[in-house]
């Protein structure tokens, strides 16, 4: 439950969680919508996951997630951040950027909604296009109304379109065959989620140059890649 000091408006509790195909930080888009093939479940919990509380969600395609930065609140707050799109150099504001280190660390992320889940153990929203942690607490949810929250000819600021970034993404054979008994296995498509996650190219600012390995889990997936100038190399997949 989160508390205002000065004046108690109203206490905030979570309202679920969010299970996401990224279970680590390293490796997840830095917006929402850049990874198509990304995905979770966001399970309501009690006394909020009554269906009629979501009565008239499942006509909209996409919705809005408030949600909190659980891992950087013992990193406390920061009065300004160095965005990964200034190269990692420069400083602005912290209401300047999207970094999770806010006075009351929370997040607005836009996610397709692509079904609504009714079973035994609970209710789940079903959503996609996430840029969402593994255990994220969720402390609201909204319907996303195109005509007044996209706005034509917004300026983008310093951030840059995300073809900008992007990297071609190979596999190693022994990567892809892996690849594909997973999927078969398991219904998930783990080989475009590695390579549009690896395209939007997760690396910190600072080693953008280097060539060196990496290694990232996705779902319950141990992957191991490589940068080789403005591609990238995947290696290796392990099942943890």
């Amino acid at each position: 439950m989160i508390e205002f000091s000065s004046q108690i408006i109203s206490p905030i509790s979570s309202i679920g969680i969010i299970h996401s195909c990224y279970p680590e930080k390293f490796g997840i888009p830095r917006q929402p919508g850049l990874v198509k093939s990304s995905s979770g479940r966001l399970e309501l919990f009690p006394p909020w996951n009554r269906e009629e509380m979501i009565k008239g969600l499942d006509v909209f395609s996409h919705i809005w997630i408030q949600f909190l930065f659980h891992e950087a609140v013992a990193e406390g707050w920061r009065p300004t951040v160095r965005p990964p799109w200034l190269g990692g150099q420069k400083r602005v504001g912290i209401f300047a950027s999207r970094s999770p280190h806010r006075p009351n660390h929370l997040g607005l992320s836009v996610v397709r909604l692509t079904g609504i889940r009714k079973e035994k153990k609970g209710l789940f929203l079903e959503i996609a296009e996430i840029d969402l942690l593994d255990k994220t607490p969720v402390v609201d949810i909204k319907p996303y109304i195109p005509y007044s929250d996209s706005v034509p000819g917004a300026s983008d600021g310093f951030i840059p379109p995300p073809e900008s970034v992007r990297r071609e993404v190979v596999f190693a054979e022994a990567a892809a065959q892996s690849c594909s008994e997973y999927e078969q296995r398991t219904g998930r498509r783990l080989r475009s989620l590695i390579a549009e996650t690896l395209g939007q190219d997760p690396r910190p600012a600072s080693q953008r140059h280097q060539t060196r390995e990496y290694g990232m889990t996705l779902w319950d997936v141990n992957v191991r890649w490589q940068a080789l100038g403005e591609r990238f190399l995947v290696l290796l997949i392990g099942e943890e």
